[in-house]
């Protein structure tokens, strides 16, 4: 990938300078299945043309800075064409080429500009307008087919900023048709003619004079010997000469010419590929010093020599974080190696450009953990010191496989941010505006951050509620048909992909209402999104009933996409009436808030759950006060800050007519977490729930340039808030790369299937926030009032010991977590007593001749006042004396009874 950024008033000049006809043209565009690319150049004229300074260029997705160029040489013969092709385009594709080069990577969506000097003299699509996958007008697409120039157009199209229409000046062909490629207006093709041979050159002598590679790079950011032939010595340390490669190798220094100054580099990328090198190759090249978009290199290499094999080019050690961003200008060009644990923080660019971003630990959004303005610009000026790019040297998109992760990127085999690795060996080079390294040794990255299955309902929990991004959730006509659409899948094949994914997602969530954000805005009927969405839903999970909030309009609000409810009508019930308003600062930018109120059909909880979708942070339009003031926040701060306070003080008027304080509001704010909007809301009441459960703002729903924050986030009243035992974000998507999404482009046949599952892996680009609550059961007074058994008997020995526990009450409490029992009220008797756990004890003597049975009257009271139904209890006395104490005294008695009638008896003998 080489990159030449043009100004746009430079492109204006140049276009306005064109000639109202050019001698060469754009003649055929393909844009076949796989890597099948070419374009076909034609030359106009009747008589030869010469090709030098003519520029090919390549501007891909809607940017403005050039991909690749081509710089054409030689002459072209007059009605004749000149054939580029991607260089894995197929054999028959190959067979018509007049040159393979990376100008032909193109897909439908890329735009591309013919130039003569500063001059356009043709172009194909729109500079700077990404149209989604291909331009389209008058049934001719740019995407997965051949396009050749009507006969009748024989000056080019010099406005490559202006609107792109296909089928003004070309006509549409089926995919992969080259019968046409090579001709054009019934004029054969043939190869340009070549530039005469260069005079023979002074052979190179090893061990001559020659500049050293530390004299070249210099102590400073740019060589000091710009513009100046050279002959230099090295080891190779690193080659990447191939064609789909960086077309050349690296040097270091050879160990007798290193110098002792540590600002001077060692290695120098040297750009050639036409002598055939070696790693440990002791070389002496003869090129020109020249600074590539800032990286010091040995460009218009005449000679190279292999002087010697088999030597060893050490790998000089670097460390992270860095002191400053600068350092590493001492080692562009070495080989080096990082021998730390590292973490893969960006993985953005990992199918598409073979890219990991690789940093000390993961990378936080300043205003995720800091106060916007000086706190969170020190954590980002931080982090530019913590992280290096990895790069695999290729210059081919979409790579198949991947370098990384061994042995290729799969929807299984992913590589997810947060993943690490030990060790990093390889080329440092300057590119695109960043250091990076060029791995010779493929890394060897740990799964540290494996995917984890969705969190199960907490223990405690009973109702579990979630947001989930859709990703521009388009159905099309609702009936198979209409695709494209504005957004979202571009096909039907595309769609079932993208559903198949978030269905997944979401059933295996099992929240029971869950707010959705960017689903399309056509309205409730049968045929429309949600409908769509809850069809999906309720066909691949037949255990529950979803069904979705209808707000009974045709669309909420103006926005191509808005936010929708969903639940589990198997577990709650709506209540109340759904509402929506559309009244500033909804009216613009921020998307219009929906609320719905609910109730447990389990426990008759009720609750209300909004959704919120604030003003994105593209700077776009924005001005005053919604510019981005540089204080880490972005764009559209004001708005979206308005939004919140406006969104919290409609919740609290109870919108759907139910009051209610158990109110929580899920969605996409835009917002990281210690920004104005969520500090807002939580000035309004609205606490962010993960925060307040994790104790920190570490968690996070969204990774953008490397940077982990939440943008999703759940905020809740404070009586809701009490009843939430557990809070996540299930990170699904936000750690993967978005090669796995749904989506084909960019991507080979075989790609197509091989990243693709119908996973809940990158089913969006956000992760859904989870939420699980315990219902606040609310008792009857029967309910909540102790009982004691009836009827109980218990037994004591008499003359037992006061304090001695005679047994325990059967009581029983059904709300003895809110009230528990506090006290037993007993009367009738003194003798015995009842404690707060309800153990019966001896209070008094005991005597079983004086009392064998005791009765009390008992009532237990809990922490409410509740008070028990009275209930009588029984103590049996056992009387503990022996038999014999008993027969004596009964004999005592006797006597005491029969000593009269002795003394009769006595009377009558007289």
């Amino acid at each position: 990938m080489f990159k030449t950024k043009i100004t746009p008033l430079a492109l204006v000049i140049a276009s306005l300078s064109a000639p109202a006809s050019a001698d060469l043209i754009i003649s055929e565009y393909i844009e076949g299945s796989s890597n099948n690319k070419a374009i076909e150049l034609y030359n106009n004229a009747d008589t030869e043309l010469s090709l030098e300074g003519y520029t090919l260029s390549l501007y891909v997705n809607g940017k403005t800075t050039i991909q690749s160029t081509l710089d054409l040489s030689g002459t072209l013969a007059a009605n004749s064409t000149f054939v580029i092709v991607h260089s894995s385009s197929n054999d028959a594709l190959k067979e018509k080429a007049d040159l393979e080069h990376s100008v032909a990577s193109f897909n439908g969506d890329d735009a591309l500009v013919l130039m003569q000097g500063s001059t356009v003299v043709d172009s194909f699509g729109q500079r700077g307008v990404d149209p989604g996958s291909f331009w389209s007008e008058g049934a001719v697409q740019t995407q997965n087919k051949t396009l050749r120039r009507k006969d009748s157009i024989t000056a080019g199209r010099t406005t490559p900023d202006a609107e792109f229409n296909p089928s003004e000046e070309w006509v549409q062909f089926d995919q992969d048709d080259f019968d046409g490629l090579g001709s054009h207006a019934g004029n054969g093709g043939t190869a340009p003619v070549p530039d005469p041979e260069p005079e023979p050159l002074e052979p190179l002598v090893c061990g001559a004079e020659k500049t050293l590679i530390n004299a070249i790079q210099g102590d400073g950011s740019a060589s000091p010997l710009v513009g100046t032939l050279v002959e230099l010595e090295g080891v190779v340390s690193a080659d990447f000469q191939g064609d789909e490669q960086l077309k050349g190798f690296f040097v270091n220094s050879l160990a007798a010419d290193i110098d002792a100054n540590p600002l001077t580099s060692e290695g120098v990328f040297v750009y050639f590929a036409d002598t055939d090198v070696n790693v440990g190759d002791h070389v002496r090249v003869q090129g020109t010093v020249e600074e590539y978009f800032d990286a010091t290199q040995i460009g218009s290499v005449s000679q190279v020599a292999v002087c010697g094999t088999g030597l060893a080019a050490a790998a000089t050690k670097i460390t992270l974080p860095l002191a400053n961003t600068t350092d590493l200008e001492a080692f562009e060009g070495m080989l080096v190696t990082l021998e730390q644990p590292l973490v893969v923080t960006n993985n953005f660019g990992l199918g598409r450009y073979g890219e990991v971003e690789l940093a000390t630990e993961r990378l936080y959004q300043g205003t995720q953990v800091a106060l916007p303005g000086d706190a969170a610009n020190a954590v980002e000026t931080e982090n530019l010191l913590k992280k290096i790019l990895i790069d695999d040297g290729s210059t081919v998109q979409n790579l198949d496989p991947t370098a990384y992760p061994t042995p290729g990127l799969s929807a299984e085999n992913t590589l997810r941010t947060g993943d690490t690795v030990n060790t990093i060996t390889g080329a440092l080079a300057y590119s695109f505006g960043l250091y990076r390294i060029h791995p010779t040794l493929a890394p060897s990255f740990i799964a540290t951050n494996a995917r984890e299955d969705a969190p199960e309902l907490n223990a405690e929990a009973d109702l579990r509620v979630a947001s989930f991004n859709v990703l521009n959730y388009f159905n099309g006509d609702g009936q198979g048909g209409g695709f494209p659409t504005s957004r979202g899948a571009d096909t039907e094949a595309e769609f079932i992909r993208q559903e198949a994914k978030i269905v997944s997602a979401i059933s295996a969530i099992e929240a029971d209402v869950v707010g959705l954000m960017e689903i399309e805005n056509d309205g409730f009927g049968e045929f429309s999104a949600i409908a769509s969405l809850v069809d999906a839903l309720n066909d691949a999970d037949s255990a529950n009933n979803y069904a979705f909030v209808d707000f009974n309009v045709d669309q909420i609000g103006t926005d191509a996409i808005t936010t929708a409810l969903i639940y589990r009508a198997n577990k709650v019930e709506e209540v109340g009436t759904a509402a929506i308003t559309t009244e500033a600062p909804f009216d613009f930018s921020n998307r219009a808030p929906i609320a719905q109120s609910f109730k447990s059909i389990e426990t008759d909880e009720v609750f209300t759950v909004a959704v919120s979708h604030l003003k994105s942070k593209s700077c776009g339009s924005a001005s005053g006060n919604n510019a981005d003031s540089g204080d880490g926040q972005g764009c559209w701060n004001e708005i979206r800050t308005q939004g919140a306070n406006a969104f919290a003080d409609w919740l609290d008027s109870k919108p759907t007519g139910v009051d209610d304080e158990d109110t929580i509001l899920v969605g996409d704010m835009n917002a990281y977490a210690m920004e104005d909007p969520i500090r807002a809301f939580a000035d309004k009441g609205y606490k962010n729930v993960v925060a307040e459960i994790d104790g920190d703002t570490l968690g996070y729903s969204y990774s953008f340039s490397g940077r982990a924050g939440s943008l999703d986030h759940a905020v809740a009243t404070q009586s809701l808030l009490s009843k939430v035992v557990a809070a996540t974000d299930w990170h699904i998507n936000a750690d993967e790369p978005i090669s796995l999404d749904y989506n084909v482009e960019f991507k080979s046949e075989g790609q197509q299937s091989s990243l693709y599952s119908e996973s809940a892996y990158r089913a969006s680009d956000h992760d859904p926030v989870i939420i699980d609550i315990k219902s606040e059961i609310t008792l009857t007074p029967e309910e909540q009032t102790p009982v004691i058994a009836a009827d109980q008997v218990f037994a004591i020995d008499e003359n037992s010991a006061i304090g001695t526990i005679i047994g325990t009450l059967d009581f029983s409490d059904p709300n003895a977590d809110e009230s528990p029992v506090v006290k037993f009220i007993t009367s009738d008797n003194d003798s015995v007593s009842i404690n707060n756990e309800g153990q019966l004890i001896v209070a008094g003597e005991i005597d079983y001749e004086f009392e064998n049975r005791i009765t009390l009257t008992v009532q237990a009271q809990d922490s409410a006042g509740n008070l028990s139904n009275i209930e009588k209890v029984a103590v049996k006395v056992n009387n503990l004396r022996s038999d014999d104490d008993n027969d004596a005294g009964s004999l005592l008695w006797l006597s005491l009874l029969l000593a009269p009638l002795s003394i009769v008896r006595r009377f009558k003998k007289k």
